[in-house]
């Protein structure tokens, strides 16, 4: 139970800061507009905050791909699996309500926007479905890399939160003009749940979200599980 609470908290903090900031300090010209990089560095130093905070309980995987990619790398059970999933799913939703909750307070209004994944006509860079679904197996893949690498018995695993959480802060400066950037399906799947209401259009995408980033977890992780990735003894 220790190692779900803690997955459910580290989920939650993800996309309370992360969505946080894209909507409610969001991107514009008011005097507390942040930008793409303001964004990106939001959800990376929550992920370096939750990795130091709670990585020694769960190992901080807050994400549904990175226990997948574990998972195949021969890291976890499948039982492990499943319930880190639903920890990580309930901690996003529960998120997703609060800032819903937040935002409704709002007095000027609010158009419903909880940083909820999407692509084609109308959503930020308007880049078609192939260059999401690209985007996000290719990011997710090499954020596994990273995770796997920086998390294996013989990397200096100090410094693993700050790799971990500066690639994702990487990846979201490339990306959120692609898909706002998912490489997690738990993150996608609470802003578009709860906000269901103002943008149905979220949930009927949320395959990609889910697909995609399971597909470049996957490959990581049979690339770690087959040895090809994995250090020469010394």
């Amino acid at each position: 139970m220790k190692k779900l609470l803690a997955e459910f908290i580290g989920t939650f903090t993800l996309v309370f800061f992360g969505c946080g900031a894209a909507v409610i300090a969001g991107m514009g010209s008011g005097p507390t507009a942040i930008d793409i990089a303001g964004i990106a560095f939001a959800f990376g130093l929550a992920i370096v905050a939750m990795a130091y905070g709670i990585g020694p309980i769960s190992g901080c995987h807050v994400n549904p791909a990175v226990s997948f990619g574990v998972l195949i790398a021969g890291r976890m059970s499948a039982a492990e699996f499943v319930g880190y999933v639903i920890a990580q799913v309930l901690g996003a939703l529960a998120g997703a309500a609060v800032l819903y909750l937040i935002l409704s307070g709002k007095a000027g209004g609010w158009n419903g926007g909880l940083g909820q994944n999407g692509w084609g006509a109308g959503y930020l860079g308007q880049y078609n479905v192939t260059s999401a679904f690209v985007f996000e197996v290719v990011a997710t893949f090499l954020f596994l890399v990273c995770i796997l690498g920086s998390t294996h018995g013989r990397a200096p695993v100090h410094f693993a939160g700050l790799a971990i959480g500066l690639t994702l802060t990487a990846i979201h400066i490339v990306g959120i003009n692609v898909t706002g950037v998912s490489v997690n399906p738990a993150r996608s799947i609470g802003p578009a749940l709860v906000g269901y209401g103002s943008n149905p259009a979220a949930v009927g995408q949320l395959w990609l979200f889910i697909v995609a980033p399971l597909i470049g977890a996957a490959v990581a992780g049979v690339l770690f599980k087959s040895g090809m990735l994995e250090p020469d003894p010394s």
